[in-house]
């Protein structure tokens, strides 16, 4: 039987066996888990170019750029059999699950072979380099700007709060390339080496002291015709693919992403259940309750989930739909982090050098709480594409429609 006519449970056997020879299980090693570890990306690709010869690399991706076009439950039951062994969880976001699918729709054939082909072999890590710091949530309002220059680009500008472009080789970058249309119009996508001549980067030091999201600069920045993703001046429809993909991701029902994420490793991860046991609070009639609350929205939003994917895959459901799982992973997110502190109790905030190590991780998890309010773009922005493109409801009014954007007011300007 060919791998494609392959039952689930064949294949989910097949991934057992090949799992267990070949890949560390998670109570036999110390694992890396720090993103801010450059060796800990070196394992990552490691661990990836492992799956790629091994033949579970892009379970859901085509086979024509290195992957093995498979149905998502096939990567499901993958995820279920290596949930104990150790897997490259840093690729998942951005590079698997939001900048290859993109390319995979708006890209040309050279660049889904050379992009796709090389992250699923562990060679590329791929990020977005989309939000602006003077842009909020409004990324059509981009100002980083791209000018032809002959058969090349000249990329200039910035961008902020990308996610590991320390450790990337490509980024999705947005500019404007066309002044006099309107915002949404005049923009185009493009492919952009990390490491290229005249690209400044800077890791941005968050309030729960870590480092993971970067600022970069970009200055005469030299781009061939080909780096163009999609075409110019439609680049909106690429960035719109791409949110699509980003919410889908965030909200957890992307099938391009292998493995899922530890739970009981660290702290950080842990269910409040798990904190509840380490404090010694499971009689605790409030903390019971607590947890109860929390694992009802925790089923509800694996439901929503399923339900969605399955929608949006049938085209039940419009591609905007994602922001509805967009919505209920930040929900989800504050109310277990908000109940993982309240569990914790004074051990979470306070603990003493030798002893509650197990808890140090939950304050200052805490303080990152509204970052699920925020990935994807903002919740705000999740219901208003929610009530305009799901619900069909009249769209907000926005004074810079149809303007041409360099007759826009911006601020400084």
């Amino acid at each position: 039987m060919s791998e494609a006519m392959e039952t689930v449970e064949a294949f989910r056997l097949r991934a057992r066996v090949w799992l267990g020879g070949n890949l560390p299980r998670l109570e036999d090693h110390e694992i890396r888990d720090d993103p801010e570890d450059d060796a800990d990306w070196v394992r990552n690709r490691e661990l990836q170019k492992l799956l790629y010869e091994g033949g579970f690399a892009g379970i859901c991706f085509p086979r024509e750029y290195g992957g093995l076009g498979l149905a998502p439950e096939y990567q499901e039951a993958f995820n279920q059999e290596s949930a104990h062994y150790e897997m490259p969880l840093r690729l998942n976001i951005p590079t698997f699950s939001i900048c290859a699918p993109t390319i995979l729709d708006m890209g040309s054939e050279q660049q889904k072979r050379d992009h796709i082909g090389g992250a699923l072999r562990g060679e590329e890590v791929l990020v977005q380099l989309l939000s602006e710091p003077s842009g909020g949530s409004d990324l059509a309002g981009v100002i980083t700007r791209a000018e032809r220059d002959g058969d090349t680009w000249v990329l200039n500008g910035a961008k902020t709060w990308s996610t590991s472009a320390y450790a990337a080789d490509w980024g999705l970058c947005l500019a404007r390339t066309d002044w006099d249309a309107p915002k949404h119009r005049g923009l185009t996508m493009f492919l952009v080496p990390i490491r290229a001549a005249g690209i400044t980067l800077r890791r941005v030091r968050m309030t729960n002291g870590a480092n993971e999201f970067c600022e970069e600069f970009f200055d005469d920045v030299i781009l061939p015709a080909d780096a163009v993703v999609g075409q110019v001046n439609e680049g909106w429809a690429v960035a719109s693919r791409q949110l699509v993909h980003e919410r889908t991701a965030v909200g957890g029902g992307s099938p391009y992403m292998s493995g899922r994420r530890r739970r009981s490793i660290g702290v950080e991860s842990a269910t409040p259940l798990e904190i509840a046991r380490r404090a010694g609070r499971m009689d605790d009639p409030g903390v019971r309750e607590d947890i109860g609350a929390w694992y009802v929205q925790h089923r509800v939003h694996e439901q929503m989930v399923a339900r969605l994917s399955a929608g949006m895959k049938s085209r039940l459901y419009p591609p905007p739909a994602a922001s509805m799982m967009r919505l209920m992973h930040a929900e989800v997110s504050w109310l277990t982090a908000d109940i993982g502190l309240r569990v914790g109790g004074s051990q979470a905030v306070a603990y003493p050098a030798e002893d509650g190590k197990e808890f140090s991780d939950i304050g200052r998890g805490w303080l990152m709480r509204q970052g699920g309010s925020l990935g994807g773009g903002s919740t705000e922005m999740a219901r208003n594409i929610i009530s305009e493109r799901v619900l069909g409801m009249p769209r907000e009014y926005a004074a810079d429609r149809d303007v041409p954007f360099s007759q826009v007011r911006r601020s400084g300007s």
